[in-house]
């Protein structure tokens, strides 16, 4: 985990099994309702596919699996949220979009109950007086172990 920046936060929240997660405003591109997104075969099962954004072919992943749950069904209220971060674009399949929020204070640690390969993936969490939101941190999803070895992979090709 990285240092948690100081307040304050915005962040654009979405819903991922009665869960509020969140990612940085500044790591967000845009958020699309679902696009037809083609199964890569011999990927790893955090990998939904691909999808075609503008021409770009962008890697659509499936949160709910890089979280160790079931994989995610998409229904109406599904939608991508593209991210950026340090020149990396992907999608990230979430159940729905939640509002934007500003948090003010500095974020808590994420708790010590989680697993560490969840626990990494968060630069921490806040409580709200709608509950707690886990604030995601889109480096260390771009840098997680599945997807490292799809990038070893494709620069072997």
């Amino acid at each position: 985990m990285v240092d948690a920046p100081k307040g304050p936060l915005r962040l654009v929240c979405f819903e991922l099994r009665g869960q509020e997660l969140a990612l940085p405003i500044a790591d967000v591109r845009e958020t699309l309702p679902i696009q037809p997104i083609t199964r890569v075969v011999l990927t790893p099962s955090c990998l939904s596919g691909v999808f075609s954004l503008r021409g770009d072919i962008v890697p659509a992943i499936d949160l709910a699996v890089l979280l160790g749950l079931a994989r995610t069904d998409v229904g109406d209220e599904s939608r991508i949220v593209v991210v950026d971060h340090a020149g990396s674009t992907i999608g990230i399949v979430v159940d729905r979009l939640r509002d934007l929020r500003t948090i003010d204070d500095t974020l808590e640690p994420p708790p010590s109950n989680l697993t560490a390969s969840v626990a990494q993936l968060l630069l921490g969490v806040a409580a709200t007086t709608t509950g707690t939101v886990r604030v995601l941190d889109a480096r260390a999803i771009l840098a997680a172990e599945p997807l490292r070895a799809l990038a070893r992979d494709e620069e072997k090709t």
